[in-house]
């Protein structure tokens, strides 16, 4: 065998690990799984605001390492994904603590003890690209020894993950006194706690729950399913044979917003909102991985009729390889075996999604014996929705009757057809995949006598309000949808 010894470039690397997309959230979630790794029970994401010194730190009272083990910790992928690893243990590449942190920050310091003294390494990345080589420094500069004494725990185990010279903030102009960054950063803080109560969740309730806080405030867990509300439908939960080992999928139908106070529809929104929160739901080892996605299935689009429709989909850690679990822990790729399966479960949990929101929207009479007249009509016919407004409406009667209408039912009509505007019944009825949007008068062409009579009545309003005949017909050229028809005003 005759070969030649490969080693990448440092700098290189660096830019590697630091471009490999991470937000800040994500990034800070990565930490988190280390401390729970390493059965910490208490942690802490810790912001500190100091201009262009500002640091964020991630402290745990979990086990802690030895200094061997911080050596290792700190080399990049000294433990691959076909190392043994227990069954707490929430990495798998052996990148995480370096990757995260290069994409943020460039000095990565760690302290930690495991019964015994207080260890630390310092990753400055300055100092890597100077030199060209890996030096993993002992201890840290004096600003940084002093944040890891104020930050750490008392006790002799435990980690602490610190970040300084954070990137977009260790600019040359940025003070302390630059209150538009100082509020960007801590809008991150805010963004990184609803992140973490997302991925974390699991972690979070239950008998062995861990406690983790953000700058002092205690990360509420969000369930996406709104598992204990009575309202939620649960489809009957499947499980997978994968390989040697069972996929488990339970496919979830939120309740529609008339179910829900103002405080539980915002909060089941999520961090990303209702039309970025449908689809799978992807855990690892109780961690989420993915939020949110309908992971490439065909036809299965994100559209708003389809909010309600939520699916939780547990995977055993040792098949990351099937299902292509990539360096962030934020994409997956599904098995080609469970996609046929995984596009059933999620045509029923969509389906019965729509119909929720159709019930809740549909344009019916609702009471029996004694109908609600509604306002709007909402119809499809021949592939084609229609708006009409319901001209057996007491108010629309009244402002129809012989003689002329009175002035306050005319104003209470067009105030009832503003507020009731049919927005629900259109966004369930509409079908993306067609061109089903409404053609006002039948679409363009020559006029046919309804929109003829309603020109007419245009026409003579614009006369009646000083504008001359040619203006009128003028104006009514350019108005829509008379732009696009041929009648009396174009000729």
């Amino acid at each position: 065998m005759t070969y030649d010894i490969a080693n990448p470039e440092p700098a290189g690397m660096v830019a590697s690990l630091s471009s490999l997309g991470y937000s800040l959230p994500a990034a800070i979630a990565d930490l988190v799984d280390n401390s729970i790794s390493a059965e910490a029970q208490s942690i802490d994401v810790e912001f500190a605001w100091a201009g262009r010194d500002s640091w964020i730190a991630v402290v745990d009272n979990g086990r802690g390492m030895s200094a061997s083990d911080l050596v290792t910790a700190m080399t990049v992928a000294a433990r691959g994904p076909a190392t043994p690893r227990p069954s707490t243990d929430l990495g798998k590449f052996g990148v995480g603590l370096k990757s995260a942190s290069f994409s943020q920050a460039r000095q990565l310091t760690v302290a930690t003890a495991n019964g015994g003294p207080w260890h630390t390494r310092t990753w400055d990345l300055d100092v890597v690209e100077q030199y060209g080589e890996w030096r993993l420094l002992h201890r840290a500069d004096a600003d940084t020894m002093t944040v890891l004494d104020r930050v750490r725990p008392a006790s002799d185990h435990g980690t602490v993950v610190l970040w300084r010279r954070l990137n977009g903030y260790h600019a040359a102009n940025v003070t302390e006194n630059d209150e538009r960054t100082q509020k960007q950063f801590y809008a991150e803080a805010t963004r990184a706690e609803a992140h973490l109560g997302m991925v974390f969740a699991r972690f979070l309730t239950g008998a062995r729950r861990r406690s983790l806080r953000v700058s002092g405030t205690a990360v509420q867990p969000w369930d996406p399913f709104m598992s204990a509300h009575p309202s939620v439908q649960r489809l009957p939960a499947e499980e997978l044979p994968l390989g040697g080992s069972t996929v488990r999928v339970e496919a979830f139908v939120l309740p529609s917003s008339h179910r829900l106070s103002q405080d539980e529809y915002d909060r089941a929104a999520g961090p990303q909102g209702w039309l970025d929160q449908q689809g799978f739901y992807v855990y690892r080892r109780n961690r989420l991985i993915l939020a949110g996605d309908w992971l490439g299935q065909r036809g299965l689009r994100r559209e708003e009729k389809y909010n309600l429709a939520r699916i939780a989909v547990d995977i055993p850690a040792e098949s990351d390889a099937e299902w292509g679990v990539d360096v962030r822990k934020s994409s997956v790729v599904p098995p080609v075996a469970l996609r046929s399966h995984l596009h059933r479960i999620a045509r029923q949990a969509r389906t019965r999604a729509a119909d929720v929101l159709r019930h809740r929207g549909q344009i019916a009479a609702r009471v029996h014996g004694d109908p609600l007249v509604h306002a709007w009509n909402v119809r499809r016919s021949d592939g084609q929705l229609n708006c009409r407004i319901n001209r057996s409406h007491p108010l629309v009667q009244a402002a129809l009757r012989a003689g002329g209408a009175n002035p306050s039912d005319v104003r209470a009509m067009i105030r009832l057809l503003e507020e009731t505007v049919p927005v629900a019944s259109l966004r369930v009825m509409h079908e993306a995949d067609t061109s089903d949007d409404p053609e006002p008068f039948g679409g363009p062409g020559p006029a046919d006598e309804q929109a003829t009579e309603v020109a007419q009545r245009i026409y003579e309003s614009l006369v009646s309000g000083g504008r001359s005949p040619a203006a009128a017909r003028e104006r009514l050229r350019t108005m829509s949808p008379f732009d696009q028809l041929q009648g009396f005003w174009s000729t």
